[in-house]
């Protein structure tokens, strides 16, 4: 957490020393229950429905990696009766907001179980996008469930219906991801994005994954990443590389341009679409991600019609200079005969 973050929270942490905003008892019928993503926050949504009240710390569209807490933020967290967490290190500036905001609410980490990808260039450092795999959103699942049983033990039975029809639907996802990955030629599987947010689902669907950025937005672009993804892309014949909803596209869109390829799309991966598109519920989000690169990497690159058309107009001109030469042979040949005459 920065200093810059604390200096702006430490006056509103005196003001409630001071009384000037009293600390409230949770008073809502409904337990208040704060994930730190929007993603996390569907996922409690669909499991705990009319028995929870829950809320998202980081808004539709924006970047946890980067994000920076408000006094809202404190108020919000002083309220809550759960808090739903990612963990493996995505959401930096957490512990910090709970130490100022006095919560007491217990914080469960939904990755708990999981098998992180660690990096092989730093040490300790994983990727925290363990829900891009609906294989692991089945341990957000039962975490979840574990965390809403006790916290209302009297409602377990819908509790466990509704996390076991998740659960089921999760699978189903599964094998939808499983039957439209195939349709790629298994030379094309080649992922390029933003950052690398994108592992687990390469990982369990066997896909290649190349981004600019590593699994972080908060870092700088550094041209040796750049040379890399080009060379991915000209080696391959990649047809598309894709943007992400909460990352600016200017960089990859240079990179499209440059390379002749095509924008494969959008991918959702640290937050949610807005609510109503197909990408504003966890499930939702996983699919349309699947088939936006399904299409874009099925699709011819730009740059294969151009050699192929290139390939054609060269030999076109191949048969007409063959052409010219034999009509010139000829001619020398008619003209010899008369000239020895």
């Amino acid at each position: 957490m920065s200093c810059c973050f604390l200096k702006r929270l430490l006056p509103f942490a005196a003001l409630i020393c001071l009384g000037a905003f009293p600390i409230i008892v949770n008073s809502q019928s409904k337990p208040l229950v704060v994930a730190t993503a929007s993603i996390f926050a569907d996922m409690a949504n669909a499991i705990g429905g009319d028995l929870i009240e829950v809320q998202s710390i980081v808004p539709i569209g924006g970047d946890p990696h980067i994000y920076e807490p408000t006094p809202g933020d404190v108020r919000l967290l002083l309220k809550a009766d759960l808090i739903l967490k990612n963990g493996l290190t995505f959401e930096g500036w957490l512990e910090s907001l709970i130490a100022n905001s006095g919560s007491k609410a217990p914080a469960i980490t939904l990755t708990e179980g999981i098998n992180p990808i660690t990096s092989s260039q730093y040490q300790n450092a994983t990727d925290p996008h363990a829900w891009m795999d609906p294989v692991n959103g089945k341990v957000y699942v039962q975490n979840i469930r574990k965390a809403f049983a006790a916290m209302l033990p009297e409602h377990t039975a819908a509790i466990d219906s509704a996390a076991e029809s998740y659960l089921a639907r999760l699978d189903a996802l599964d094998a939808y991801i499983r039957e439209q990955i195939r349709r790629i030629d298994s030379t094309k599987r080649i992922l390029i994005t933003s950052h690398d947010a994108f592992h687990y689902f390469g990982r369990r669907y066997g896909i290649q994954l190349e981004a600019i950025l590593g699994t972080s937005t908060d870092a700088d672009v550094r041209p040796s990443d750049i040379v890399r993804v080009q060379e991915v892309i000209r080696q391959n014949k990649v047809p598309a590389v894709f943007l992400e909803s909460t990352i600016n596209p200017k960089l990859l869109q240079q990179i499209a341009t440059d390379n002749r390829i095509r924008i494969g799309g959008k991918l959702y991966s640290d937050s949610l679409g807005e609510e109503g598109s197909p990408a504003g519920t966890y499930i939702g989000m996983i699919r349309h991600n699947t088939d936006v690169i399904v299409d874009g990497l099925t699709q011819s690159s730009p740059n294969s019609g151009m050699e192929e058309s290139g390939t054609r107009s060269n030999l076109i001109w191949l048969l007409v200079g063959i052409l010219v030469v034999l009509g010139t042979g000829a001619f020398l040949l008619s003209t010899r005969k008369k000239s020895t005459r």
